[in-house]
């Protein structure tokens, strides 16, 4: 950031842009926004690296508005986003920079909306474009877009467009713009696919840098509950109801979990609504419509669809599940704590998990408070504080003589007080969220046996009991090894390729020779996967590595960091079956089967992990298909 920009007006902005930032109150760049606008402002190719929530839409939108001819009415601008719901989102902001801007037009194309009104828009005229790949392919495809006279294209939040196997269009897209245009990527994190992309469709581009600071971390309050004595939905339902929220995005893994979340806290007198893949383009449109207007107070969201979102309600993010890598999270909390405002963001975490806990500290430079869950009776009194809340504003309803009257007919109807009518009253009125309770607090008792458990746990390990095993790890937990011995690869390869962990493995055996010992956890994305592999490999190996290909796919292996591995172990059920069926753990590399777990949890994510079982003896042996003799169903799932 150049430290002599403290304003927009020493940037050279056309007034019309000057005087929309004053009527929205913006006086002061954010760095990424000092930083890029002078360099974008000189047509200069741009690769920016920042994290969301920093204000890089306004960053690239400002300079392109300084530049747009409102006489040509061919598109002068391509803006690509990953999400239907960014698109939208990044269309809605660049209208609103440009609300000054007389005659402006910003047309917004995706899937899931007809096609053929998005046609009769574009012969209609338009100087910006804003659409995801796979629709600005099919218009250009179908000659109803043309490229002649775009002068800059833009890839927003380009990591994760390639993550979600937009390469081949966005690279289509490039091939095809004109030589002379402006090209502008900006992407939370560098992956290969981005540096291939930078490399090839950028000329000497200008590089920006704001992501040391992760100013979206610093502006939301971050804690975290451990899952414990009580069910998450149980838990969700006490955080929503005590914490000061106006508006929440709870996240979850999967897109049944939205559906199922939902409807439980709707029952439950919540107003809540799903958001996910699988829900029409048009219905998803108001259902955001509606937590922006307050007729719905919480979503429950996978990731995928709610990157983009920028509503000034939300003040509360809930991770009901915790992501599979840092940078997810940020997305997540990102949105809230925007644009100035300050947010807050609780992780429901299980003690298996808190190695990535952190992981995310860590790699964001922040640490989490550890919250407890509320007591019933808090809740109870919260309830009562807002009934109270509802009853102070109607102290003023001009109406109320007409219900007096009421009151007295029903005391001579039913020969009963005003008092007893009122509590009757409160009792329809509580429905199924109780305004007091009685007995004791089941939580309290059920957190109390599992602290006992873990107790008696390790007073039987500490006297060696289980038949003398001692300090050895239970069945199915995971054997300790150095993780300071391994680095973590990135591979481009993943389940979209048909890739399964015993493929990994095979390779990484049969062709580079690493044997059981020296191949740490495998994370099997649908795009990619993560491996860990020793630091120390001689210059051969590291050589042979990067020349791997799988299932005829390169792999393109790097390191990478700020990935956690950690296995979610599911707890053994029935006829005191071991992990590996049978006792002995003959199957050496088995894969871990996530089909569909009881939590939510791990939405088809398969994993391996080269300590799960016993002694390893045998060959290398891969992951079972789902629909085998598993334990249950693999579910799909977004992010």
């Amino acid at each position: 950031m150049s430290e002599s920009i403290t304003e927009f007006r020493q940037l050279a902005l056309d007034e019309s842009i000057l005087s929309a930032l004053d009527d929205m109150g913006f006086v002061a760049p954010t760095p990424i926004q000092a930083a890029s606008i002078p360099l974008l402002l000189e047509g200069r190719d741009a690769l920016g690296k920042a994290q969301t929530g920093t204000g890089k839409t306004a960053a690239f939108s400002l300079p392109l508005l300084n530049k747009i001819n409102l006489k040509q009415h061919n598109p002068q601008a391509i803006i690509m986003a990953p999400t239907r719901e960014l698109a939208i989102q990044v269309a809605a902001e660049v209208k609103n920079l440009g609300r000054n801007i007389k005659g402006l037009k910003v047309l917004e194309i995706y899937g899931g909306a007809s096609i053929v009104d998005q046609m009769r828009a574009l012969s209609r005229g338009a100087h910006i474009i804003v659409g995801t790949p796979g629709r600005v392919k099919d218009l250009l495809n179908r000659d109803r877009l043309n490229l002649g006279e775009v002068h800059t294209f833009i890839l927003d939040e380009a990591d994760e467009m390639l993550k979600m196997g937009f390469v081949d269009d966005v690279t289509w897209i490039l091939e095809k713009a004109p030589d002379t245009a402006q090209r502008i990527l900006f992407s939370a994190t560098m992956p290969p696919m981005v540096k291939t992309i930078v490399d090839r469709y950028l000329r000497d581009p200008a590089r920006v840098d704001v992501a040391g600071t992760n100013h979206t971390v610093d502006k939301v309050e971050q804690n975290f509950w451990v899952v414990k004595g009580v069910e998450k939905d149980e838990a969700m339902s006490r955080l929503l109801e005590t914490e000061e929220t106006d508006a929440s995005i709870v996240f979850v893994r999967t897109r049944q979990d939205t559906e199922r979340l939902a409807d439980w806290l709707s029952a439950r007198g919540f107003k809540a609504a799903a958001l996910h893949g699988d829900i029409p383009q048009s219905q998803r449109e108001r259902t955001v419509d509606n937590i922006k207007n307050g007729v719905i107070d919480i979503l429950v969201a996978t990731d995928v669809v709610a990157r983009g979102l920028d509503v000034p309600r939300i003040t509360h993010v809930f991770n009901y599940d915790i992501p599979f890598d840092v940078e997810s999270y940020i997305h997540r909390i990102g949105r809230t704590g925007r644009a100035g405002r300050k947010g807050k963001a609780i992780l429901l975490v299980r003690t298996n998990q808190m190695r990535m806990l952190r992981t995310i500290e860590r790699v964001t430079k922040s640490t989490m408070e550890e919250i407890q869950l509320p007591h019933r009776d808090q809740v109870a009194e919260s309830r009562l504080a807002a009934l109270a809340a509802e009853l102070q504003a109607d102290k003023e309803f001009v109406a109320l003589d007409a219900f007096t009257d009421l009151i007295n007919k029903l005391q001579e109807t039913l020969e009963i007080d005003a008092t007893t009518i009122a509590a009757m009253l409160l009792k329809r009125q509580q429905g199924k969220r109780p305004l007091f309770y009685k007995g004791p607090d089941p939580m309290i008792a059920a957190m109390e046996r599992a602290k006992n458990r873990r107790s008696d746990r390790g007073e039987r390990g500490e006297r060696g009991e289980r038949g003398g095993r001692g300090d050895r790890p239970e069945r199915g937990e995971r054997r300790q090894y150095n993780n300071d011995d391994f680095d973590t690869y990135q591979l481009e390869v993943g389940r979209e390729q048909g890739v399964q962990v015993k493929d990994i493995v095979g390779a990484l055996a049969n062709e580079l020779g690493f044997t059981k010992g020296s191949i740490g956890a495998i994370k099997l994305a649908p795009g990619h996967t993560y491996v860990q592999l020793p630091k120390k490999m001689s210059a051969d190996v590291a050589g042979k590595l990067k020349k791997l290909r799988i299932r005829q796919n390169e792999t393109k292996a790097v390191v990478v960091e700020g990935v956690d591995l950690t296995i979610e172990r599911r707890p053994r059920t029935g006829g005191g079956r071991d992990e590996n069926r049978g006792g002995n753990s003959r199957g050496g590399y088995r894969g871990n089967r996530e089909g569909g777990n009881r939590e939510g949890g791990r939405g088809g994510e398969r994993r391996f992990d080269r300590n799960k079982g016993g002694d390893h003896r045998g060959s290398h042996r891969g992951e079972r298909a789902p629909g085998g003799r598993g334990r249950g169903r693999s579910e799909r799932s977004e992010g």
